[in-house]
């Protein structure tokens, strides 16, 4: 397992592709981990150098303290996890919390982010703390089987939910989350209380897809409006048949998305 020292933690990575070829740069959802662009790395390795990425706390990187997982710092982890692969810019892929990072990135380090992909996602500060509060110390008390149910539908849209033709992304998906320990809840924990970055979109200067999912119960279609409507010149698409994370719902068309993007803005 790969382990890189940055910012005062350990990350746990995945490097693949040509080291010379253009860098994208993924970051996952929470509960996620480097396997959720998996089918994104299949795609892109033969020509781009693909960096998948923990973040502190998650996955095989570095436990911290509820009070080092704020999403400024995560923000900063990811800067300097890029500069230390000696990556001078990248097309970074976020989605959900992988956003909240994405758009801060892309607001402050515009030298190191040459475009960006913001998937099911928010600008906005969060609008359902006092909900996500009883499910942190749900977690933090009981772990995560007690609320896998409730996080599913968070997770994943209707269709993915009740079509039989994705029941195995159904089983991935709680599968992973009963495997997560109570310490997750202090990622969880950081969701809820973040600031927002509606101020800063403004700032960013880079090219920007949105993409939102039409049936996202966590962060519904207007959140990606809201964040494509702050942001000159930024494309909005809406995925149909998709929640929360598209990558694992329609990773075919994710990766056209992608493809379609890439060929946009050169990289």
């Amino acid at each position: 397992m790969a382990l890189i020292d940055v910012n005062g933690t350990q990350l746990h990575y995945l490097d693949d592709g040509p080291r010379d070829a253009p860098a994208i740069v993924f970051s996952n959802s929470m509960f996620f981990d480097v396997t959720m662009f998996e089918q994104q790395a299949t795609a892109f390795a033969d020509r781009y150098r693909i960096i998948r990425y923990d973040h502190r706390g998650q996955g095989g990187s570095a436990k911290e303290p509820r009070d080092k997982l704020d999403m400024d710092t995560l923000a900063e982890d990811t800067a300097a996890l890029i500069e230390a692969l000696g990556i001078e810019k990248c097309c970074f892929v976020g989605n959900s919390m992988g956003g909240f990072i994405g758009l801060r990135l892309a607001a402050r380090r515009p030298d190191l982010i040459a475009s960006a992909v913001i998937m099911g996602s928010s600008a906005d500060a969060e609008v359902s703390v006092a909900a996500m509060d009883v499910v942190v110390d749900i977690i933090e008390q009981n772990g995560m089987v007690p609320v896998v149910e409730d996080v599913l539908y968070f997770m994943l849209g209707d269709t993915t939910l009740n079509n039989p033709e994705r029941a195995t992304i159904k089983q991935r998906v709680s599968k992973m989350l009963e495997s997560r320990t109570p310490d997750y809840a202090d990622s969880v924990w950081n969701i809820a209380h973040r600031s927002p970055v509606t101020d800063e979109l403004a700032n960013i200067k880079v090219p920007i897809l949105v993409v939102a999912g039409d049936e996202d119960h966590t962060y519904p279609p207007d959140h990606s409006q809201r964040i494509a409507d702050g942001i000159a010149g930024a494309k909005y698409e809406l995925m149909t048949q998709t929640g929360h994370v598209h990558a694992v719902e329609r990773p075919d068309a994710v990766n056209d998305l992608l493809r379609q993007h890439l060929a946009e803005t050169g990289f």
